[in-house]
C-alpha cells in the first residue's frame, strides 16, 4: 500500500500560520506586483527562532514537528531543536532539501520546501521533476498553491519568482516565497532544524535503502547568530557536525542497520576536525571541494525495527562546537 501525502496541501495552514501572525512573530509580508506573496523573515523583518521553527515545519512540508528546549548534553549551549517525523524520506528528502538551484544574473540561491515536489521542466518533450531525485523517490505532487524557502539575504528578483511559479504550474498569485538569511535568527534555526534531512541525505548518498528507513528524529544546539555569512554558514553547519544526533528506525538486517550507523557520523570524514568556516576557506570557498561525506550529525542511533537491536557510532565534540560558537 502506497502513502501518497500532499507536501504542499500539509503545509497551507502552516504557511497561514505565519502570514496571520506576522506582528506577533516580527516578520514581513508583502505582495508583488506579479501577486506573489513574500515573507522576510530577518532581512529587513527582525523575525526570530519562533518564526524558524515554524519554518522548518513547513521546510518538512508539514510532515514533521521542530520544537525547542533546553538540554544538557552540550556544555555551553543548551539550547536545542529537535525534529521529528514519520516519513522521514518524504519530509526530508521530498521537501526539506536545499536542491533547488535557482539564479539569475548576479542573484544565486538554493530551493526548499514543498515546492520542489511540483517542479517540472519540458524534456524531449515531456514534463520531468526538475530535480533527478523525484524520479528515484517515484513522487511528484500537485496542489492549487505552493510554498519555497530561500536562504539569502536579498529578496528573489521577479525573473526567479515567475520561472519558479511556472514550474510548479500556478499562477504567481498562488506562490508564496520565504527568504531567511543565514545570519538571522529565523535563518540559523531553520538550517540546524535540517540535523536530520543531512542524516537522510548521507545515508542516500551511502545507498542505504530509502524505503527501509521507517522513522526518524534528531536535535542540534540552537548556534549564536553572526553579522559574517561564512561565519554564520559555519556556525549552522558545526551545530550539526559536533552535536547533532540523530536515531533512525529502519527495516532490514542488523548487519545493514550497524553499517549505516558506523558509516553515517560527521567524523568518519576526512575534513573533520576543525570548524567548518576554516574548511571553507580551505577549499577556496568551493563547498563543491569539501568531503561530501562530512555533512552529517555527530552522533547517530540506528535501531533495526524488526530485531529490536540498536548500534551507536559518533561522539559530540563540545570543543570544537565551542571554538565554533565562539564560547
Amino acid at each position: 500500500m502506497e502513502y501518497k501525502a500532499s507536501v504542499n496541501k500539509l503545509t497551507q495552514p502552516l504557511v497561514k500560520l505565519l502570514i496571520d501572525n506576522r506582528d506577533k512573530l516580527r516578520i514581513d509580508v508583502k505582495t508583488l506586483e506579479n501577486g506573489c506573496t513574500i515573507i522576510d523573515a530577518g532581512i529587513k523583518a527582525p523575525g526570530g527562532l519562533e518564526a524558524g521553527r515554524i519554518i522548518a515545519e513547513i521546510c518538512l512540508g508539514g510532515m514533521g514537528t521542530v520544537t525547542l528546549s533546553h538540554s544538557s548534553y552540550t556544555n555551553n549551549w543548551p539550547l536545542s531543536v529537535n525534529v521529528h517525523t514519520g516519513n522521514p524520506v518524504l519530509a526530508c528528502l521530498g521537501s526539506q532539501y536545499a536542491g533547488w538551484s535557482l539564479s539569475h544574473e548576479k542573484y544565486y540561491a538554493l530551493g526548499s520546501g514543498p515546492a520542489r515536489a511540483m517542479a517540472t521542466k519540458l524534456k524531449e518533450g515531456r514534463q520531468e521533476p526538475v530535480e533527478e531525485l523525484y524520479k528515484e523517490l517515484g513522487y511528484q505532487d500537485e496542489a492549487n498553491s505552493t510554498v519555497l524557502v530561500i536562504e539569502n539575504d536579498a529578496i528573489p528578483p521577479l525573473a526567479i519568482v515567475e520561472k519558479v511559479a511556472a514550474a510548479c504550474k500556478v499562477d504567481p498569485s498562488k506562490l508564496t516565497i520565504i527568504v531567511t538569511p543565514t545570519s538571522s535568527l529565523a535563518g540559523g534555526m531553520q538550517v540546524v532544524a535540517r540535523v536530520l534531512e543531512v542524516a537522510m541525505h548521507k545515508a542516500h548518498a551511502l545507498h542505504f535503502p530509502l524505503e527501509n528507513i521507517v522513522d526518524g528524529s534528531g536535535s542540534a544546539p540552537v548556534c549564536p547568530p553572526h553579522p559574517n555569512f561564512v561565519k554564520a554558514m559555519g556556525r549552522t553547519n558545526d551545530a550539526i557536525l559536533f552535536a547533532g544526533q540523530v536515531h533512525l528506525f529502519v527495516k532490514g538486517s542488523d548487519e545493514a542497520a550497524e553499517e549505516l550507523a558506523r558509516e553515517l557520523p560527521s567524523s568518519t570524514s576526512k575534513d573533520y576536525g576543525k570548524p567548518f568556516a576554516e574548511i571553507f576557506k580551505q577549499y577556496e570557498y568551493d563547498f563543491f571541494k569539501i568531503d561530501s561525506m562530512l555533512f552529517s550529525p555527530a552522533s547517530v542511533i540506528v535501531t533495526a525495527v524488526e530485531s529490536g537491536k540498536s548500534f551507536r557510532a559518533g561522539q559530540l565534540d563540545n570543543a570544537l562546537l565551542d571554538q565554533s560558537f565562539g564560547a
